[in-house]
């Protein structure tokens, strides 16, 4: 199952008051994202009725390069800058089956 496409969706719920804090960390990933192996797209949106709430829709060509995606340096920055001001974080992996 490791070589098949991956589809992930990332929630992310910034602390009040620092949604355009959070907003500016996400957007940093983007363009060096995009450009991995494996990408093919790497989509951030932001909920219409709460201004703290992301979402991230990705597709992957595998569960494997997605893994790599998740050990890159940029990553771990953000992780670390975003540290206090997170809220919520949830993410599912899953399956396209129609």
């Amino acid at each position: 199952m490791s070589n098949q496409k991956l589809t992930i969706v990332a929630k992310i719920l910034a602390k009040q008051g620092k949604g355009e804090f959070v907003k500016n960390e996400l957007l940093k990933l983007i363009e060096v994202t995009r450009v991995e192996k494996g990408c093919i797209n790497y989509d951030l949106h932001q909920d219409n009725e709460n201004e703290n709430l992301f979402l991230f829709y990705e597709n992957w060509e595998s569960r494997d390069l997605w893994q790599q995606h998740m050990e890159n340096e940029h990553l771990a920055e953000y992780m670390k800058a975003t540290e206090d001001a997170v809220e919520e974080f949830t993410l599912n992996e899953m399956t396209h089956i129609a």
